[in-house]
């Protein structure tokens, strides 16, 4: 009896909006599963789901703040009973903040964008690898962390704990892509650079991208599609022999 292969299944926390959304389509058109978890835009969320199963894929959408190790815990077991496997992490959710200079940072700010940015996404990695590597019975799997031209840059009178939390995810990406090399995990990171999305109103200037992107060699802002394909061609086979590797979707910068 002949029986249809299984799908496999991509999890992109922060998937209801901007690249991570962007992902999830892109994904389901490649033949991808598709879980996403968000916080607090459900409707965004379904939105998401519905593109996904028009595309003729199976979908779910998890409300899950990944800074929270139990609601971490319940994303993954979500989608242990709905699928029963999980082939690529892209650990996409972000947060930045008010633009603001470093003497200014309130200290609650910090520990959210480091919680968010910096440790959400090992509490991920932990439970992904449980589920991926050789040494637990796994198939394998692809670890792709988002993060962003400014941990080269620094935003210097912007985002400068923005830009510190996503130098740590590079740092945690480099070690954890040595870890697991020989247990069939590859892990790489992706750094875009200044993309049309939403991040930028909550920095307190929605128009940021159109103001910089004469610095740009390029000399435009990128669209959330364009980090969606850097982040799908790593996660899958015809990147088989790339691991702690980084990729920037910068136009240059």
């Amino acid at each position: 009896m002949y029986t249809v292969p299984q799908a496999p299944l991509i999890l992109i926390t922060g998937g209801s909006r901007g690249v991570g959304a962007a992902t999830a389509r892109l994904a389901a058109a490649q033949g991808y599963d598709v879980a996403i978890s968000f916080v607090s835009d459900e409707s965004a969320a379904l939105a998401v789901v519905a593109d996904v199963e028009a595309a003729g894929r199976r979908a779910l959408a998890v409300r899950a703040d990944s800074a929270n190790p139990e609601q971490v815990v319940q994303l993954f077991a979500a989608i242990d009973r709905a699928f029963g496997r999980i082939d690529v992490l892209v650990n996409n959710a972000g947060i930045n903040a008010l633009q603001s200079r470093v003497e200014d940072l309130a200290f609650e700010r910090m520990q959210r964008i480091f919680a968010v940015n910096a440790i959400g996404p090992m509490l991920c990695a932990q439970q992904a690898v449980k589920r991926m590597s050789f040494r637990h019975q796994g198939r394998g799997g692809s670890v792709i962390n988002i993060s962003s031209a400014s941990a080269r840059l620094g935003s210097p009178n912007e985002y400068v704990d923005y830009a510190a939390s996503k130098g740590a995810l590079e740092t945690f990406t480099i070690g954890f892509a040595k870890e697991v090399a020989r247990e069939g995990i590859r892990v790489n990171c992706i750094r875009p650079g200044h993309i049309y999305t939403d991040i930028h109103a909550s920095g307190g200037e929605p128009g940021r991208v159109d103001r910089v992107k004469d610095s740009i060699p390029m000399g435009r802002g990128g669209q959330p599609e364009e980090v969606a394909r850097a982040i799908l061609w790593l996660a899958g086979a015809e990147a088989s022999f790339i691991t702690g590797t980084f990729l920037d979707v910068t136009g240059g910068k």
